[in-house]
């Protein structure tokens, strides 16, 4: 558990307990860890691998709303538990993924240690203020400012089909796709096989940043 310091903080006995009764998961890549609806089981140490969070709408659609990866937890999965009510969100991982998973009931136990409340509210903290970047993303910027920015995040090169870009973007392939080949004409990229080429770097930031 060195990825998580917060550990070591915890008395001795408790630790113990924790190492003892934690179980250890090893999940397939894009398989759901959690889902809406479901009751929570635990709290989840990512320790390998991440978790994508996502909201999906009754059309099927999904919006990204964060990762969860090695040494980190999910806000909403902390949510569930301090509220005992069962997820309002999909976790899906990408690509194997190992999780150590605290049990409900100690997870209560820890939450009177102040090093362990502190770890779990400061993930509030940083969550909260991603997701209202994301909100002010959805609702301010053009779906084209935002794959331009998507793509100058990844490098030269962005290694994923447009499927994948749309999920990101929680929109649909489509209109990606049809955003990307415009991209091209212009110059700004290159398409290929799952993977697109930015060739005009400045000319995708000017797009980012038109209000």
């Amino acid at each position: 558990m060195g990825l998580y310091p917060v550990m070591a903080k915890l008395p001795a006995g408790l630790l113990r307990r924790v190492c003892d009764t934690m179980q250890t998961l090893s999940i397939p890549s894009g398989t759901a860890v959690f889902d809406e609806r479901q009751p929570c089981r635990g709290f989840p140490f990512v320790l390998d691998g991440a978790i994508r969070v996502v909201k999906v709408s009754a059309g099927g659609r999904e919006l990204p709303l964060y990762r969860v990866r090695a040494g980190e937890s999910c806000i909403i999965t902390s949510s569930c538990l301090l509220g005992h009510a069962d997820y309002n969100a999909r976790g899906v991982s990408e690509g194997p993924t190992k999780l150590a998973l605290l049990p409900r009931q100690l997870f209560d136990e820890m939450l009177g240690e102040p090093a362990f409340r502190d770890f779990v509210f400061s993930l509030f903290s940083e969550r909260v203020a991603e997701l209202m970047q994301l909100v002010e993303e959805v609702a301010f910027r053009k779906l084209d400012q935002r794959l331009a920015a998507l793509l100058l995040g990844k490098g030269r090169v962005v290694y994923a089909t447009h499927q994948q870009l749309a999920d990101e973007l929680g929109s649909v392939r489509e209109m990606v796709s049809r955003l990307l080949k415009g991209f091209a004409e212009q110059g700004l990229v290159r398409l290929g096989r799952e993977q697109v080429e930015v060739l005009d770097a400045a000319g995708l930031r000017r797009v980012a940043s038109v209000t």
